[in-house]
């Protein structure tokens, strides 16, 4: 199990989870996605841990244990500034470990602006990662009400257990959108677009085939335009938006693990 550790951040009081390794090969910071929190990715970290890492994630503001309204984001550069006081963190404790920033969904983005922004990572993992959703966010917030229903559970793994863990999970949201965080959404959608791509760094993009949260139509043509010289793709057949949760996680985390070995070499 994670230690705990709290954290000031832009906004508010951050908690972060730190998994730690007996001999520190390698960091990995976690981003996680909208509505959820960092306790899902328990057997993710666990994994990595074995392969060396020592690995760290905040539950971003407004999710989780840590401050601010829950699902609520009013600007996702704050939540970046946040990141990269846990990165700094990680080379507080850890000097001269290399770090890879591991983004889920709406972590994703973040971690991909991260990149970005402030650069100096020695590998980015993008899994499913909710870029190029402004096509669709537009539209709802043009629309009289924003949609309102929680997310469909049957859309995250084709293992079913998973999404009835989510249904009962007290820190996840459970409630409609919020519309400063649609519109932050569009405005990070914008920032990343005139970023610039990832140059040399190291990118890994792995992505569910049947994902119908974060389509894989919408967001691979925009990581194509982000993605620099040194880049790997994943596609899992069938899988749906989780997949660190679906019914291979075991071969996908495997592959991401391998991957993140060969490009955080001390």
């Amino acid at each position: 199990m994670a230690e705990r550790i709290t954290m000031k951040g832009t906004q508010g009081d951050l908690s972060v989870a730190v998994w730690e390794a007996p001999e520190v090969e390698r960091v990995v910071v976690l981003s996680h996605g909208y509505g959820e929190h960092i306790g899902r990715y328990e057997h993710v970290a666990a994994a990595l841990v074995e392969r060396g890492a020592a690995v760290y994630g905040p539950d971003h503001l407004g999710h989780g244990e840590s401050a601010g309204e829950q699902a609520l984001v009013e600007d996702f550069e704050r939540i970046v500034d946040d990141l990269h006081g846990v990165v700094e963190l990680t080379r507080e404790r850890h000097p001269g470990r290399p770090v890879v920033l591991v983004g889920h969904s709406m972590g994703g983005l973040i971690a991909a602006r991260y990149a970005q922004r402030y650069g100096g990572l020695d590998g980015l993992v993008l899994s499913g990662p909710a870029v190029g959703l402004s096509v669709v966010i537009v539209d709802w917030l043009a629309a009289p009400e924003l949609p309102n229903d929680p997310i469909d559970v049957a859309v995250l793994s084709r293992d079913p257990a998973v999404g009835k863990a989510y249904a009962d999970d007290p820190l996840v949201w459970h409630g409609g959108w919020k519309r400063p965080t649609l519109e932050a959404f569009v405005a990070a959608d914008a920032a990343l677009e005139a970023g610039g791509d990832f140059g040399d760094l190291p990118v890994y993009y792995v992505h569910g085939e049947a994902d119908e949260l974060v389509p894989m139509a919408v967001a691979r043509p925009f990581v194509e335009r982000l993605r620099g010289s040194d880049f790997t793709e994943r596609i899992v057949p069938e899988a749906r938006h989780e997949v660190f949760n679906e019914t291979d996680k075991d071969q996908t985390i495997a592959a991401v693990a391998d991957w993140i070995e060969r490009v955080a070499v001390r």
